[in-house]
């Protein structure tokens, strides 16, 4: 029996627009594809191959590799580092975990997630508080977001630089804050596991184990917990990691041991743009406004620290060839 006349030519222009629309759409891929991967890196800042420049990049470095220590290190110059060490060990710095916020809530912080039950009471505290709130949670983050705003405008002791950044990163963090998955149950009970699993791993959960494990030592404990703590934040949507690696620097001026560098990277997709001043010391670049702070610091614990002839010894780094007087930096 012949078939009607007509289906098959009738079939065949059906099959024909399929696969055309299969043709546009994989070609439409194939260029969103190539777009992609031809998209070019932005460009370099003016002067970032300059020395100051590379300092800033390669102290911001040691924080995406989550060496705390090796960021210490690179921060101040050898001999305030090893002065440093001893001013913490006798008590009188905590340096540089107090350049954190709410600094000397941090040992608090950690007890808490260390606790034997910890999980259990967060997880509790969480459900009563905030699952299910998430209009609340995003209200409660707008409202803080314009008090710390307000707060950096008109408060605080920070230079112009340094308040338009805090502004800038206030804004971007309450934007985040917002819209991140903050009430999302299974969320907060992996959050919670990680915290508090690393909390225990680093054993500081006092000032006094914070004293005994040293600075160096204390530091190398906490950075497994700033990993996860990043990790943490990933999981809300905050790459912390990202914004580091595309971190850009690239210099504004320099006269003489004086330098001012251009800073860009994003965050929570949000460009953040700033100006910090550096100074060179011994041959090697380092933020003014950490010289300054270290500087006050060693300050305090030189005249908190017993004089050699009450049989106290002379801390490192005091003598005359160090350069590194409390005078010699001021804040940018």
């Amino acid at each position: 029996m012949r078939r009607p006349r007509g289906r098959t030519n009738d079939a065949m222009p059906r099959r024909s627009s399929r696969s055309r629309s299969h043709l546009v759409f994989l070609s439409l891929c194939a260029v969103a594809v190539l777009a992609a991967g031809c998209r070019r890196s932005p460009e370099p800042l003016p002067g970032a191959a300059t020395e100051p420049a590379a300092a800033v990049r390669q102290l911001v470095q040691h924080l995406h590799d989550n060496d705390l220590a090796g960021y210490a290190r690179a921060a101040v110059p050898p001999a305030q580092y090893a002065e440093l060490e001893t001013a913490w060990a006798q008590g009188h710095s905590r340096w540089p975990l107090d350049e954190l916020p709410l600094h000397d809530k941090l040992p608090a912080l950690l007890a808490t997630l260390a606790a034997p039950d910890a999980e259990t009471r967060l997880q509790r505290a969480f459900k009563a508080q905030i699952a299910g709130q998430a209009a609340s949670v995003r209200q409660a983050a707008h409202s803080l977001g314009l008090f710390g705003e307000q707060y950096i405008s008109h408060q605080g002791d920070y230079s112009d630089d340094e308040r338009a950044h805090y502004v800038q990163l206030v804004r971007a963090l309450g934007d985040w804050a917002q819209a991140a998955p903050l009430s999302d149950p299974k969320l907060a009970g992996s959050t919670i596991a990680t915290l508090t699993a690393a909390a225990r791993a680093t054993g500081l959960d006092s000032d006094a184990a914070l004293q005994e494990a040293g600075m160096t030592g204390s530091l190398q404990r906490l950075a497994p917990f700033a990993r996860a703590a990043k990790q943490v934040l990933a999981g809300y949507g905050l790459s912390l990691d990202d914004s580091i690696a595309q971190l850009r620097t690239g210099l504004v001026s320099q006269q003489g041991d004086r330098a001012t560098v251009h800073v860009q990277y994003p965050l929570a997709g949000k460009d953040i743009d700033l100006q910090v001043a550096l100074e060179r010391r011994q041959g090697h670049w380092y933020l003014a406004r950490t010289l300054a702070e270290v500087d006050a610091v060693l300050a305090a614990a030189r005249a908190a620290a017993p004089a050699p002839g009450e049989g106290g010894a002379p801390p490192p780094g005091t003598g005359d060839d160090t350069g590194d007087s409390p005078a010699a930096a001021a804040k940018p």
